[in-house]
């Protein structure tokens, strides 16, 4: 392969992501629009199962295309997954009923399922050596950049145009974004090495829970319900809740950007932390820190205090969920990679079907502040006693709970 194809990796995996960091809130940013403007006569409990349907076809996604990504190879499941939610995301925007838009929810919710483990498999495939957290979190900023460019995108666009040209918006780069890939991305490396092996959707799966992988599979799949159940809950209502605190909802909009800002500082910060430290211990201090930034939103705070908490809660949040991607990309062998970080990411999507419901419950109770933010914390503990459950060993290809400068040397 030549130093020019290897260059796209990257840049190709990092944009596809970005999309996928759209519809992170591109739904909680048009809710409360949908909300108070009674569209196709919304509430909270019915805008909770369109959130829920498209999540549910999220963790489908991840379940089947992370797993067949193993078989068929990383480039035409990445294309696959990129083209059919960029579609299914245009066609939301002309959604007649909240059953049609439901639906178009779920399918699209089938390719960004699969985009991101796929996504996160090759750019672990092609990183340096001892830099498997840094490029997992590099590659994790177009999430959260794509979720920031949503949040503005809000501001600009729906007050002049309406809440459907959000979703006309979030497809169009899909238009460049799918030639350049057929054009430039490159198989994995890895996967051609190893593509005369036997190689089945059982035979992957069945290999997670082999070789004394069954226990880190568990607390990965833990691990993973609990940080997509903060990161898809606190997207989802923040607005909302910001506003039931009594803030308006430009506020409370600019509240979710600074979430997503935070997120992206907290994963360039992450990786070097976890590429120096290791991994395991990152993501149990990220998701502890996490856990105490959320209970610190639960109290009233001046505007800069209040800015300030919720930038953090983003850094530690957002960060110490694709620590535990980085993590399962390290702990798994080649041959199984992309079915582990599928399934750890479609399990996780239960966890991200599990947020917004929650958030939908304590808002539809009216008690959405202060407690919503005790219940996102007490998770983020929960995700941090996961993880020190994860023991790397003979399985992994290197220790991760050590500084990659103090690791033997493999082979």
């Amino acid at each position: 392969m030549s130093p020019g194809t290897r260059s796209w990796v990257v840049p190709l995996a990092w944009t596809a992501v970005l999309l996928d960091g759209f519809d992170l809130v591109v739904l909680g940013t048009v809710l409360p629009v949908l909300l108070r403007g009674h569209v196709w006569d919304l509430t909270p409990a019915t805008a909770s199962v369109v959130s829920t349907v498209g999540l549910a076809g999220m963790m489908l996604g991840g379940l089947a295309i992370g797993t067949v990504t193993d078989v068929i190879g990383r480039r035409k499941s990445l294309i696959i997954s990129v083209a059919l939610f960029s579609l299914c995301t245009l066609l939301c925007a002309f959604a007649p009923s909240t059953f049609v838009f439901g639906l178009l929810r779920f399918v699209a919710g089938l390719g960004l399922g699969g985009c991101l483990p796929t996504a996160i498999t090759l750019v672990t495939e092609y990183a340096r050596r001892g830099k498997a957290g840094s490029a997992t979190t590099t590659v994790m900023t177009g999430y959260h950049v794509g979720a920031v460019l949503t949040a503005l995108l809000g501001i600009v666009l729906i007050s002049p145009l309406g809440w459907r040209a959000m979703f006309v918006a979030g497809a169009l780069p899909a238009v460049v974004l799918i030639p350049l890939m057929l054009k430039f991305l490159p198989e994995s490396e890895t996967f051609q090495r190893v593509r005369e092996t036997e190689r089945s959707a059982g035979h992957a799966v069945a290999g997670l829970f082999r070789g004394g992988l069954l226990r880190a599979t568990i607390a990965f799949w833990a691990t993973s319900f609990m940080g997509l159940l903060l990161v898809y809950g606190l997207n989802t209502w923040l607005p909302e809740i910001m506003r039931q605190a009594g803030y308006p909802l430009g506020a409370a909009l600019s509240l979710l950007l600074t979430l997503n800002v935070g997120g992206i500082v907290g994963l360039l910060v992450a990786g070097r932390v976890a590429d120096r430290v290791g991994i395991r211990p990152s993501a149990i201090v990220w998701f502890c820190a996490g856990a105490l930034f959320l209970a610190l939103l639960s109290v009233k705070l001046p505007a800069v205090g209040l800015y300030a908490a919720v930038f953090l809660t983003g850094c530690f949040v957002f960060s110490a969920q694709v620590l535990v991607y980085a993590y399962v990309g390290r702990i798994y062998p080649d041959a199984i990679r992309a079915t582990g970080l599928g399934w750890a990411a479609g399990i996780g999507r239960i966890g991200a079907i599990s947020g917004p419901i929650l958030g939908g419950a304590l808002l539809t109770a009216g008690i959405a502040y202060p407690w919503g933010f005790y219940a996102f914390a007490g998770v983020g503990a929960l995700g941090a006693a996961a993880v020190t459950v994860v023991r790397p060993g003979h399985h992994s290809p290197a220790r991760d709970d050590v500084s990659p400068a103090t690791r033997p040397a493999t082979t």
